[in-house]
């Protein structure tokens, strides 16, 4: 039992199989002809690895952080949420947004139309549809407030994240707030030192502040984009690109009628105890 949870724990490949995971009828398989053990059925090997919380059939995607400065722009991050800056308590005029864009949201229109549900039977979407065009969103999450700030863009880019920025800048409380906290990612619209000056430069208060690379996690406006994806655009049925437009503007003030902060619960503590983890996962790895 113990060798066959240890090679549970290893890739097929280690004993020269042609696969990229495991499943039981294929350990089961590899314990008889290895002689190991002279009969097993995939149920009670099943069983086995259910003992461990073992299950090699299953696997994650994940990004190791390569940011050399990870802990402390994530560190960053923590502190405004927890409105906290440079060891110091926000003020009431110091505001949080957090900041993306949202890419290639097509408009899909049916080649047939919607059949609404009905008793016992389901919405049924045309698999098949024309393409109507895409818009790319983009949205400001006041993360104190609940608030959200968007815009639909032909493209992505400079120019248009900039208006995004005036339409939050230039009207209140952000207008003349002390400073506002711009909290975003490292693609190419917003990135490095060049986007720090020129943004600062048009808004003496606005100050930016970078999430490390690869950590979109971190970055609270993600949780508003996952809730526009499953109640705004899934199931994706636009006539044109108006009307995606249209939807997901009114869905902002929907959202705000009843929206409350998001409750983030990860903390400087847990980055820690992370780092440490990874820290560990690393050196066995070089090992």
């Amino acid at each position: 039992m113990v060798q066959i949870k240890a090679w549970a724990c290893e890739l097929p490949t280690t004993h020269n199989l042609p696969l990229s995971r495991w499943s039981t009828a294929d350990l089961a398989r590899e314990a008889c002809r290895s002689g190991l053990i002279a009969s097993i059925s995939g149920s009670t090997l099943w069983r086995w690895l259910h003992e461990d919380v073992i299950r090699p059939w299953y696997h994650r995607s994940w990004i190791f952080p390569r940011d050399p400065d990870f802990a402390e722009k994530a560190g960053r991050l923590l502190d405004l949420y927890a409105r906290r800056w440079q060891g110091k308590c926000l003020r009431d005029d110091e505001f949080v947004i957090s900041a993306d864009e949202k890419t290639s949201i097509q408009a899909r229109r049916r080649k047939h139309p919607t059949q609404l549900c009905g008793p016992g039977k389901a919405m049924r979407v045309e698999h098949e549809y024309e393409r109507c065009g895409a818009w790319v969103y983009l949205a400001a999450l006041d993360v104190h407030r609940a608030r959200v700030f968007g815009r639909c863009e032909r493209k992505n880019g400079i120019a248009p994240f900039d208006r995004l920025v005036e339409q939050v800048m230039t009207r209140p409380p952000y207008d003349d707030a002390r400073r506002v906290f711009w909290i975003v990612d490292n693609c190419s619209a917003h990135r490095g030192s060049r986007a720090v000056e020129r943004l600062q430069t048009r808004y003496p208060r606005l100050v930016l502040v970078h999430a490390p690379v690869h950590a979109s996690w971190l970055n609270q406006v993600e949780i508003y984009f996952s809730i526009v994806q499953r109640k705004v655009l899934t199931p994706n049925d636009f006539p044109d690109l108006n009307s995606l437009a249209e939807r997901l503007l009114d869905f902002q003030y929907y959202w705000e009628a009843t929206a409350r902060p998001f409750e983030w619960k990860f903390t400087r503590q847990d980055l820690m105890e992370l780092m440490n983890k990874l820290g560990r996962a690393e050196s066995m790895a070089a090992a």
